[in-house]
């Protein structure tokens, strides 16, 4: 071979590594997406779709059943929406949004959560202390788990091995093993649990207490409360963003921040009127918050604390649940 052959050998490999490491960084980098908001309407009975960070409204589903809780599949490409008033789940399509299919339960569906794998679904009996073990492709009811009275908020840990569920009427938190469906524990709240998320890392659930305008902060590992951060008047629903908790008070027209590192409540932040449902972006650069007497969807910008954009929604918004979806984009 010749030393000129040899060069070329020599660069035909280089570029085959090249080629090979950069089609290892494609299948190696997450797929682009944009995520869109899908707000729950119970009294227009209505989902509104609404593209962020642009807040623009894209559609508006018709969607029966005075609709409340949502949660968006971890693909992107469906969301479940419940309707407690119709005894069903929505099945919608994301891209383009349109409603696909009903899956029929019993009783009042109302909080809902659906596993990081993608299944199984978990739907709250408000009626009958259960919750319906679902399979959102086929509706399918794998099982059913026993709470305790009037169970409203479910939340699935981020590693997926835990159920928890807000156990209103009883004062508190349900535990469950979500391997085999068994009850491991239930830790008292306060008065009225309703809305309920763990922490990023997993190592806590926070409770939403109604009745007690506070939060309970639950030691996942211990399955007990490690402490309670007083917050505004009637707490409803819980998300994350930048090391911090931000909690919707109802009737002040505030979300509450509380720092995860210390547990202390740093700022109270207006947000419109009746604020309730509460999701935070992928990146945790926002926290959007559903304003059920303003009809509408704001934007909170985490790193400055403020509300800087807004989106008119339909008429009584509740966004129960996760209702951001990342949409996977060609």
């Amino acid at each position: 071979m010749s030393a000129e052959q040899g060069v070329q050998v020599r660069a035909m490999g280089t570029r085959q590594q090249v080629a090979a490491l950069f089609a290892a960084v494609l299948c190696a980098t997450p797929a682009a997406a944009d995520e869109r908001a899908f707000v729950t309407n119970q009294s227009a009975q209505t989902v509104s779709v609404v593209a962020l960070p642009q807040m623009a409204v894209l559609a508006t589903l018709p969607v029966a059943g005075k609709p409340a809780g949502v949660a968006a599949a971890p693909d992107g490409r469906h969301v479940y929406v419940s309707s407690p008033e119709g005894a069903f789940v929505t099945v919608l399509g994301t891209d383009p949004p349109a409603v696909l299919r009903q899956i029929a339960l019993e009783g009042g569906p109302l909080g809902i959560a659906v596993h990081p794998a993608g299944k199984p679904l978990y739907v709250a009996d408000w009626y009958a202390g259960r919750v319906f073990v679902v399979d959102p492709d086929t509706g399918a009811r794998m099982a059913e788990l026993k709470t305790g009275a009037s169970p409203s908020g479910l939340a699935v840990s981020p590693d997926g091995s835990l159920l928890a569920s807000a156990d209103r009427d009883s004062d508190q938190v349900s535990l469950f093993s979500t391997a085999d469906n068994t009850l491991l524990a239930t830790v008292p709240t306060g008065a009225r649990p309703f809305g309920i998320g763990f922490t990023p890392d997993g190592a806590h659930v926070l409770s939403t207490d109604v009745g007690a305008d506070a939060v309970t902060v639950i030691d996942v590992a211990r399955r007990a409360v490690r402490t309670t951060v007083a917050v505004g008047e009637r707490p409803y629903a819980v998300a994350f963003a930048g090391g911090r908790a931000f909690v919707t008070n109802q009737y002040v027209g505030t979300v509450s921040v509380i720092d995860l590192d210390n547990w202390q409540k740093i700022a109270d932040l207006p947000t419109g009127e009746y604020p309730e449902g509460i999701a935070s972006s992928a990146d945790g650069a926002s926290v959007y918050v559903a304003n059920w007497f303003d009809n509408s969807l704001v934007r909170i910008d985490v790193a400055s604390l403020k509300v800087i954009a807004e989106a008119r929604t339909g008429d009584g918004p509740r966004a129960f649940g996760q209702f951001i979806a990342r949409v996977p984009t060609p």
